[in-house]
């Protein structure tokens, strides 16, 4: 996928979670051995969304198309942020987000993985 096309359903995922009251805070932040597609404030919770684009859902749902390496890179990335903007990870709510973007239909999956790699 071109960066072109990844921005705009980051774009997409960023207005749908600005109108439910997210602020949005960073976009495509990175780091050595990861990114972050999106850095939000939910209320005290600081939020980590990965956006996944596809043109349909024949090879599965969003959240089935984060591996397992995939999670621990945006584990790892999240924990950079952090480290990076003074935050202490023992005391600050976090959580990971996917937002699906299929054939221009947004689903929000809150909370979709832990850092510890349960779901």
């Amino acid at each position: 996928m071109s960066r072109a096309v990844g921005a705009v359903g980051e774009g997409l995922a960023a207005e749908f979670l600005e109108a439910h009251n997210l602020r949005i805070i960073q976009r495509n932040y990175t780091c050595k051995g990861g990114e972050l597609d999106l850095v939000c404030a939910d209320g005290d919770t600081l939020v980590f969304v990965e956006v996944r684009l596809r043109a349909d859902d024949d090879h599965g749902d969003a959240l089935e198309t984060i591996s397992v390496e995939k999670r621990r890179r945006l584990v790892r990335a999240a924990r950079v942020y952090l480290l990076e903007n003074g935050i202490d990870e023992d005391t600050q709510a976090c959580r990971f987000d996917v937002i699906g973007v299929v054939a221009g239909q947004l689903t929000h999956l809150k909370n979709a993985f832990r850092t510890d790699g349960a779901d």
